[in-house]
C-alpha cells in the first residue's frame, strides 16, 4: 500500500517538475513528449526484470496478454479490465479505474489535464512492448474519469 502511494506521489511530482519547465500552449505538447519519452524507458528496464525468465512469446497476442495481466499487475496492482483486438494489429485496453487519473477529479473541467498523467503511462506500455520484439504506437483516451482507454497500433516491419 505504501508503495503504490510513493509512486502516485512521484508521478505527481514527475508531472509537475516537467510541466513547470515547459510553460505556454506549445510546449503542452512538449510535455506530454518528456513524459512519454521517460516512460519509455522506464518500461524498457521493466519488462527486461519482468521477463528475464519467462519463455518466449510465440505470437502479438501473447504479448499482450503478457502486458494486460502480468505487467499491469505489477505496475498498477491490478490487472487491465478488458482487451480487445480487431486481428489486425490494433489492441484497446481498457483500465475503469485507472490509478494515476483517480487523484483528479471526475468532473469535465480536468479532462484537459489527463494527457499529462496519461503520457507516462502510454510510453511506459511503448517501450516494454519495444524490448519485447513490438514496434508500436500507444495513445490513450478519457472519455468518463477515471476510466481510461489505451489504444496499441502495432507497426507492421
Amino acid at each position: 500500500m505504501a508503495d503504490e502511494a510513493l509512486f502516485q506521489f512521484l508521478h505527481s511530482e514527475i508531472i509537475q517538475y516537467v510541466n513547470s519547465a515547459e510553460t505556454g500552449e506549445s510546449e503542452n505538447g512538449r510535455c506530454v513528449s518528456k513524459l512519454e519519452n521517460m516512460g519509455f524507458r522506464v518500461g524498457q528496464g521493466l519488462i527486461e526484470r519482468f521477463t528475464k525468465d519467462t519463455p518466449r512469446f510465440k505470437d502479438e497476442l501473447d504479448v499482450m496478454k503478457f502486458i494486460c495481466k502480468d505487467f499491469w499487475t505489477s505496475v498498477f496492482k491490478k490487472q487491465i479490465d478488458n482487451l480487445r483486438t480487431n486481428h489486425q494489429g490494433i489492441y484497446v485496453l481498457q483500465d475503469n479505474k485507472f490509478r494515476l487519473l483517480t487523484q483528479l477529479s471526475a468532473g469535465k473541467q480536468y479532462l484537459e489535464h489527463a494527457p499529462k498523467f496519461l503520457a507516462f503511462t502510454c510510453g511506459l506500455v511503448r517501450g516494454a512492448l519495444s524490448n519485447l520484439g513490438v514496434k508500436s504506437i500507444v495513445t490513450a483516451e478519457v472519455s468518463v474519469m477515471p476510466a481510461c482507454k489505451f489504444q496499441v497500433m502495432i507497426q507492421k516491419i
